[in-house]
């Protein structure tokens, strides 16, 4: 491919970097418009102009206005520049690139097609350590690793996600998309988190896209690690060794003593889209009840504060309350009110 990728009048320098156009984009934004609207104001630019001679403010930027034709030389001496109608040039210039937008995608659909019956075949010959009881992956080969899971997976999917939130923009966009068609092709999908996650503008956002489609979301006052399983045949955990080592889980006596745990939390978990006000009634009880279990375990206030889902500052909110409702002025007193009284620790 030449570097010179836009000349339609021919009459320009090459201003464009190799083999495409974020260079001369980047330039075109910086002076360039402002050169073309200066121009079409004028209706023209005597060619004489001291601001686009060489080393002028706009010689560059005529030089991407020439290499876009979206300006030209007029009369018989070429005296002057004039402007360029821009839709003549837009036809020339962004319709290739969205003709070439669409075929790499449809291309890189078919290699993912391509690739999914890979790794099929790939996992019924991988040798016996690779598809063993436990398969220990590492970052950055856990997402896509749990992708492809994802992709394969035909009856069900189970989540719990500690984390109050999704991650918004792009990502939240993508990993809606992926589940929806999860959803679609009859996987039933649900997802367990901890109470505080209904704070998160970004999950309910998720959970409202996730629902809708036929999702089941529920939420949880236990702090619990993250967990996924799919079709009760394989779960992943995260490893000892952090959050960069994931375990993919084949033993089935382990999944299935999994799967029963994330059954029982899911039994004692509240729907996601209830906002009656009995239902945040016993949330916030169960808050409270956690929050009292935590100060009579003598808990750090960051390690209370992750098993709550919550961020420190909203935990040490959640100790003041109780401050004013023991009417006591110090974490001592409020200790000794709470053990005296034994307020609260039956549901705790």
């Amino acid at each position: 491919m030449s570097k010179r990728q836009f000349t339609p009048t021919g009459e320009g320098k090459n201003v464009t970097d190799e083999g495409g156009t974020p260079r001369t984009r980047a330039l075109l934004e910086a002076k360039g418009i402002e050169l073309f609207e200066l121009i079409a104001e004028r209706g023209e630019l005597p060619a004489s102009d001291e601001r686009i001679s060489q080393g002028g403010e706009y010689a560059e930027a005529l030089e991407v206005l020439t290499d876009l034709g979206l300006v030209r030389r007029t009369g018989d001496d070429g005296s002057s520049w004039v402007p360029v109608d821009p839709a003549t040039v837009q036809a020339q210039i962004v319709a290739p690139m969205t003709q070439e937008g669409v075929r790499l995608l449809q291309e890189s659909a078919e290699w993912a097609n391509n690739f999914t019956a890979l790794r099929s075949a790939w996992r019924r010959a991988a040798p016996d350590d690779e598809r063993g009881p436990f398969t220990y992956v590492h970052r950055p080969a856990i997402q896509p690793f749990v992708d492809s899971l994802a992709a394969e997976c035909e009856f069900e999917a189970l989540t719990a996600q500690p984390q109050n939130r999704r991650a918004g923009g792009t990502v939240m966009e993508e990993v809606i998309a992926k589940e929806q068609a999860m959803i679609k092709r009859g996987v039933r999908m649900r997802t367990l988190y901890q109470h505080a996650a209904r704070r998160s503008s970004e999950t309910r956002e998720y959970v409202t896209a996730v629902t809708a489609a036929g999702g089941e979301v529920r939420t949880l006052d236990e702090f619990f690690n993250r967990i996924l399983i799919f079709d009760r045949r394989i779960a992943i955990i995260p490893s000892p060794d952090g959050v960069d080592v994931a375990v993919a889980v084949r033993e089935p006596s382990v999944v299935a003593y999994l799967v029963d745990v994330f059954e029982r939390a899911w039994e004692r978990g509240r729907p996601f889209g209830h906002g009656d006000p009995s239902t945040l009634k016993d949330i916030a009880k169960e808050q409270r009840s956690m929050t009292l279990r935590m100060l009579v375990e003598g808990h750090s206030d960051p390690a209370a504060s992750k098993r709550l889902g919550v961020s420190p500052r909203t935990y040490a909110g959640y100790v003041a309350d109780l401050k004013d409702e023991f009417e006591v002025d110090t974490r001592f007193q409020l200790g000794y009110e709470i053990g005296r009284s034994g307020s609260g620790l039956d549901d705790a």
